[in-house]
């Protein structure tokens, strides 16, 4: 039997100024500076989808100009993004996360795959701007098992009630988050619906309880192994 721990919060419920939190943030943008390594890391990964479309020797990942890039952020190990690499051979896949040690851990990668370390948060809007600029086109995103910061007293820690939340919304046609916590997948949804009735962008967005047959990280696969119950997000473009 996995030693994977199930969730323990002294939160209740969905946070209570949840709507409070994400309309206050929903018409401003988040200004920290950009991290300096976290700009080196990003001209890496524009680097490599530059060079992956020129290795193929035709602009097959164009889309309204904009070059196909999957995210994987939040990639720990990298498993998960060799796994929608292998999935997604056509498109290259940047998978993201802040420590070396854990990426140092990555398996052999397909071509497409990219695992960079950076902060999050500075290479979301770094994307967002190639987003806006027409560069990039994201058709998903995945945020596999983010850290739930779980005391109540923690909860603007989280991405849906943080600062960040208006620009994770604009990356991805679909975006994907997976959490082993109820109370995290709800709040995230709710979170996203009240950011959708204030700039009313046109996603759908479902919230379910549901069972991986191939789990596609390590954390996934030990939460099934300890037969704990695994909660996604999906908000797709209608």
């Amino acid at each position: 039997m996995s030693g994977a721990r199930a969730v323990t919060t002294n939160q209740p419920d969905i946070y209570d100024k949840l709507e409070e939190v994400v309309r206050k943030y929903a018409s401003t943008e988040y200004l920290r500076p950009i991290a300096d390594h976290t700009r080196t890391a990003f001209a890496e990964a524009e680097k490599f989808v530059l060079n992956f479309y020129k290795s193929a020797g035709h602009e097959g990942g164009a889309v309204r100009g904009s070059y196909k890039v999957i995210l994987d952020s939040g990639c720990g190990t990298g498993e998960s993004t060799l796994n929608i690499a292998i999935a997604n051979p056509g498109i290259p896949v940047i998978g993201i996360d802040k420590s070396a040690a854990r990426l140092t851990k990555a398996g052999a990668a397909p071509r497409n795959a990219f695992l960079v370390r950076a902060e999050l948060l500075d290479f979301w809007r770094l994307a967002l701007g190639k987003v806006k600029a027409g560069m990039w086109h994201i058709p998903y995103h995945a945020l596999y098992y983010p850290n739930p910061w779980p005391k109540q007293s923690e909860a603007t820690r989280r991405f849906h009630l943080h600062p960040i939340f208006p620009t994770l919304l604009q990356l991805g046609d679909a975006i994907e988050l997976r959490t082993n916590w109820e109370i995290y997948a709800r709040e995230f949804a709710e979170a996203a619906h009240v950011a959708m009735r204030v700039a009313t962008p046109d996603r759908t967005i479902a919230c379910e309880a549901f069972e991986p047959k191939q789990p596609i990280t390590a954390f996934e696969r030990k939460y099934k192994e300890a037969r704990q119950q695994l909660w996604r997000v999906t908000i797709n473009h209608v």
